[in-house]
């Protein structure tokens, strides 16, 4: 299979079914938006050192690309072949956000985006889901996406926020507390 394949060079690019669009509809920033969310946990991802949460950052890479699939979908006909999202997952991450919240000390602070590496990238992911969750409530607003994305993508910035304290708990590390001036 070849890279590159010079559909594209008009400014166009294809939807899953065949169908074609400007690179500048906002069907294709919002896979775009998915796309980055994934490549800044995947850069989160190798500088964590627990094993569960590594491999929980590699599920949830896994489940963004149906996201971003469905995200692709122009219509049902071309989202038959894709993999169903379920509640199962926003459940999965509530259940591992209770449980890394119990490990760590109480927030009673605001904190600022820091501490050990790790907990740094996962704050960035934290920000590009929040970015990628506004883009696609926009898109949402006249053209049909599923509940359940905006519902996961919500949870999933919940889920890296948590994620960032507990990899500075893990390390030693105590998160930053915001100190307004």
């Amino acid at each position: 299979m070849k890279i590159y394949t010079k559909s594209g060079d008009d400014g166009s690019t294809g939807l899953l079914g065949g169908s074609r669009t400007s690179k500048s509809d906002r069907r294709v920033d919002c896979v775009g938006a998915i796309d980055e969310l994934n490549a800044a946990i995947g850069w989160a991802a190798v500088t964590v050192a627990d094993a569960p949460q590594l491999e929980s950052l590699r599920i949830i890479q896994n489940e963004l690309f149906v996201v971003g699939s469905h995200l692709a979908a122009p219509d049902v006909l071309a989202a038959k072949s894709i993999p169903p999202m379920d509640e199962a997952s926003i459940d999965r991450l509530e259940m591992e956000i209770d449980a890394a919240t119990e490990r760590l000390p109480p927030l009673r602070n605001f904190i600022l985006p820091g501490g050990c590496e790790a907990s740094a990238r996962l704050h960035l992911a934290r920000t590009v889901c929040r970015r990628s969750e506004r883009s696609i409530v926009a898109f949402a607003q006249d053209r049909p996406v599923a509940p359940i994305v905006t519902i996961y993508l919500n949870r999933l910035s919940d889920w890296l926020f948590v994620q960032a304290r507990l990899a500075n708990h893990l390390a030693g590390v105590a998160d930053i507390v915001w100190h307004p001036q």
